[in-house]
């Protein structure tokens, strides 16, 4: 049984004026209109953030914009900025460039407008097959919404492609994490628990055990604490590896060398529109092209 866990960001299990909400088509994540627009309505947002599946009542993330919550997974990469000094300003930029394709989000240490260290944040959520548009049509009616748009029945059953996601991000971790090795950095999986047990189950995570500081290629997994009001984003475990370790789950290699005066230039060039990271947050940055949405 298929359900939507939160929609808009906000829990389906608490009462809210669910007609303003799907009006405003707000994410609270983003600080902004939701970016999953609906490809035959372009119109209308998702806002599906959070679903359960199945028989497990879990609930289990959909949109990678949800671990974003509080800025916590940017807090939570400070101690892996090794040249980060007091005084450093800490900012955040969208679509870093690497060999083997593009990193999400960057945590920079920058003093005086020159970056002095920077961290690669990936964000994984789970990959779906079919549509969840059905669900949060019904999910809207059943809480006397008027729905507009088409479709409250979906030919094609949705379903979380379990293994089409962990397959595809590691392979990609596996093109980009020689580039952070190499340039001595650290790059960053963010993902929820339940995907990490996924990994660890049908991939060969043996050798991936603990987390060191040194190591370049880290994996920071968080589980949804359920509260009275919503639900919470609490980091649960740390692991970490090289680019060896990631080799050693798909036995895939490649040659990805750069300069970090390549990478420090493309940094440099967009901190004027990044994002000053502090303890009451703010917008999160996103890439251009999911800004033109």
């Amino acid at each position: 049984m298929t359900k939507v866990a939160e929609l808009y960001g906000l829990p389906t299990h608490q009462p809210a004026d669910w007609k303003t909400i799907a009006e405003s088509q707000q994410c609270p994540f983003l600080g902004r209109k939701c970016l999953k627009n609906r490809k035959s309505e372009p119109e209308f947002t998702i806002g599906t953030c959070t679903m359960t599946y199945g028989k497990a009542s879990h609930p289990t993330m959909i949109c990678p914009y949800r671990l974003l919550e509080r800025s916590q997974i940017f807090l939570d990469c400070i101690h892996l900025l090794a040249l980060h000094e007091p005084g450093n300003e800490l900012r955040i930029i969208a679509e870093l460039n690497v060999p083997g394709g593009s990193v999400d989000f960057c945590l920079i240490s920058v003093r005086d407008k020159k970056p002095c260290d920077f961290v690669g944040i990936e964000l994984q959520t789970l990959d779906t097959t079919g549509t969840v548009w059905p669900e949060r049509q019904r999910f809207l009616k059943e809480h006397g919404v008027s729905v507009k748009g088409k479709h409250t029945r979906s030919a094609k059953p949705f379903g979380m492609n379990w293994k089409m996601t962990a397959k595809t991000i590691l392979i990609q971790l596996n093109h980009k994490i020689e580039t952070f090795e190499h340039l001595s950095k650290r790059l960053v999986l963010v993902l929820q628990d339940r995907l990490l047990g996924y990994m660890q189950t049908e991939f060969s995570f043996g050798h991936i055990k603990g987390s060191r500081a040194g190591d370049p290629m880290h994996f920071h997994s968080y589980e949804l604490h359920r509260e009275s009001a919503a639900f919470k984003l609490q980091l649960k475990e740390r692991l970490s590896t090289d680019a060896a370790g990631i080799a050693a789950c798909l036995g895939l290699q490649v040659n990805a060398r750069v300069e970090l005066a390549t990478i420090f230039a493309q940094i440099e060039a967009k901190l004027p529109q990044s994002t000053l990271l502090t303890v009451q947050g703010g917008a999160i940055p996103i890439p251009p092209n999911e800004a033109e949405s």
